[in-house]
């Protein structure tokens, strides 16, 4: 069994974000051995009434953005939630908000004024287009930022409509990159020098995210200034490089590089490919993909995938098949990683989901809490940043504070 993450253990983080880009990155916080509160509404994080599918009344999408952190059920409207978040602030090494920019602002809570009072503290903004700009209050979700970053008119078939990517790409990597930049702040402000002791403002946003995700094909419209077309499996810039139909299935075959090009023609059975005058080159091959594809698709229908793949793997062909996530689950290789973290939620059960392989198999995360319930821990977190009972009770009486019983 491989050992608790410790890496941020004395991180203390007040996670404000909902849905999937922000608290993600709180998750992954949290994976390291930061200690994260999931500051919510009363009803919860929006996230909770996302599905299906459901797990016993609970959002698996939700659960699967959230483990390790306690839930602190609040109403930032209530006349004594300011002063509440101030003493949290207080003790909190980060801040996560992902609200429309201007909200946190016209709470008292925005960057600028929490900095005055709390110079080391390291805040975080999650938005769609980031806290300044032209964009900077229009509202979006991962799909219209997959939409407007380009990343939709990527996606799919010569000719075929617009398509997302089916996963949440553009939250997922700003919770990644947030968690990077969050990392990257907290080592500023503890290492000496002219930034030591003070936090920073980072202002993270889906759009920019989505186009850094996208940085070989951006990077290839601006130099040559063409409109790249949809390619299906196939990548733009090499070939064969894709996805081949075979008796039974499909497989993912990358054989551009030319000793390769030549010793996948010979496993095809068909090593004059490799001559014609069409093929020589990758860029040969990209320019007559569709002649290309015809030929490697008629030879490939004789075999299984399973006989495709032990023969080009033979021949140090790079090959995978297309796996659903059945197979997937059961692979020998996601077996001997661990990477599928397993918890007991109050309410939903037994919930599966995957961890953070954060390297070194003897340091890597797990789990030492399921995600929460709302509210679950108010007292808890109440006290652990030193309320007393006597102040948690008339918290909670007042409504200020909601604990889940």
């Amino acid at each position: 069994m491989s050992a608790i993450n410790t890496a941020l253990a004395g991180i203390r983080v007040l996670d404000f974000s909902q849905v999937g880009a922000g608290p993600t990155c709180g998750m992954l916080l949290g994976d390291m051995g930061a200690a994260v509160t999931k500051i919510e509404p009363p009803g919860g994080d929006i996230g909770r009434r996302l599905g299906p599918p459901w797990q016993a009344g609970e959002s698996v999408v939700s659960m699967s953005f959230n483990r390790n952190k306690r839930s602190l059920a609040l109403d930032l409207k209530h006349a004594d939630a300011h002063g509440l978040v101030l003493r949290l602030a207080g003790q909190a090494d980060v801040l996560l908000e992902s609200f429309r920019p201007g909200v946190m602002e016209r709470l008292g809570l925005g960057y600028a004024a929490m900095s005055a009072r709390f110079p080391r503290l390291v805040y975080c903004s999650v938005s769609a287009y980031g806290q300044t700009g032209p964009w900077r209050d229009k509202p979006g979700v991962d799909g219209i930022v997959q939409a407007v970053s380009g990343m939709m008119s990527q996606v799919g078939l010569p000719g075929a409509p617009p398509m997302k990517v089916q996963i949440p790409a553009a939250d997922v990597t700003t919770g990644f990159l947030a968690t990077t930049a969050v990392l990257a702040a907290l080592r500023v402000r503890d290492t000496p020098g002219p930034h030591a002791g003070r936090g920073q403002h980072l202002d993270m946003s889906l759009f920019n995210s989505a186009l850094m995700l996208q940085q070989s094909a951006l990077a290839s419209y601006l130099a040559s200034g063409e409109l790249p077309p949809k390619s299906g499996s196939a990548a733009p810039y090499a070939a064969p490089n894709e996805a081949y139909p075979t008796r039974d299935g499909w497989i993912m075959v990358a054989a551009y590089h030319e000793d390769r090009w030549r010793a996948f023609c010979r496993v095809l059975g068909a090593p004059a490919l490799a001559e014609r005058a069409a093929f020589r080159t990758s860029a040969d091959r990209v320019a007559h993909r569709e002649e290309l594809n015809r030929e490697i698709a008629r030879l490939m229908a004789a075999r299984t995938t399973a006989e495709w793949q032990a023969l080009l793997e033979d021949a140090d062909i790079i090959c995978g098949p297309i796996a659903e996530y059945d197979a997937v689950a059961a692979s020998p290789q996601l077996a001997h990683n661990g990477v599928i973290v397993e918890m007991r939620h109050p309410t939903a059960g037994t919930v599966r989901m995957p961890g953070a392989a954060l390297g070194d198999r003897d340091a890597q995360s797990r789990v030492h809490l399921p995600p929460p319930l709302v509210g679950e821990h108010s007292r808890a977190v109440l006290a652990d940043f030193g309320f007393s009972e006597t102040e948690i009770a008339a918290l909670v009486a007042s409504g200020c504070v909601i604990q889940h019983e």
